[in-house]
């Protein structure tokens, strides 16, 4: 029988990362914190910044997001040696690090945009930003959505028993695979095309696709806090 080969972990900010910013803390020697930092920390920093960004919606920036990401990435790094391990996890420390520098210069920015621009101009700035912020989104939640489709490709049997639900909860998983070939995916269209595929009644839909959202929300968490979800078969949750 062919051994399964284990998945390599996504998880971009954990205890590796934790311990290279001790280290880095510890060491003395600018070349060797230099050779720490770009190989064990920067791509932690970089992604950290991205999801708050996209996570709590900063597009109040009169740069483009990319800038913003490196202007977060390099406040991070000015309060690393403020970190003290015995007080929490460097993921939570650094988290409200950033989230602080956000919440101050989107709130700034926001204010001057609307003290010294005309309304108008306000307006179409903000369009623009808006849509370069959305095409930023689609990109950062792409990643997400593949592999909740995963996950669901690999679980549906262990979260439905019975035929009908099954039914219900693959026609709205194969609706996910289709969604860049679909008009108007939205709630209202979501359950007139399931209702087509499967037969059931909305109030039938409505309690699969409940169950399905209560899993969504805890992979959400999941892949907020770890930049990746366990997409592999997770076992029954019948007994």
């Amino acid at each position: 029988m062919p051994v399964k080969k284990k998945k390599k972990s996504r998880i971009y900010f954990g205890k590796k990362t934790e311990d290279a910013i001790i280290r880095y803390n510890n060491c003395d020697k600018r070349h060797i914190k230099n050779r720490i930092y770009e190989e064990h920390i920067d791509a932690a920093f970089n992604k950290l910044a991205e999801n708050l960004i996209h996570t709590f919606k900063f597009y109040y920036f009169d740069v483009p997001l990319t800038d913003v990401k490196h202007e977060v990435v390099a406040f991070l790094l000015v309060n690393m040696h403020k970190y003290i391990p015995e007080k929490g996890k460097a993921f939570s420390y650094f988290s409200i690090v950033g989230k602080n520098w956000l919440i101050l210069h989107n709130n700034n920015n926001y204010k001057k945009m609307k003290t010294h621009t005309a309304v108008d101009v306000l307006d179409f700035e903000r369009s623009v930003q808006s849509e370069e912020a959305a095409k930023e989104v689609k990109e950062y939640y792409g990643d997400f959505v593949e592999q909740l489709v995963e996950f669901w490709d690999n679980n549906l049997n262990n979260y439905f028993k019975r035929k009908k639900d099954l039914r219900v909860a693959y026609s709205v998983l194969e609706l996910f695979k289709r969604r860049g070939t679909l008009e108007n995916f939205n709630k209202k269209a979501l359950y007139i095309l399931v209702r087509e595929m499967t037969g059931s009644n909305t109030q039938h839909i409505t309690r699969v696709v409940n169950q399905m959202k209560e899993q969504y929300f805890l992979l959400v968490d999941e892949y907020k806090e770890g930049g990746t979800i366990d997409t592999s078969n997770t076992g029954s949750i019948f007994a």
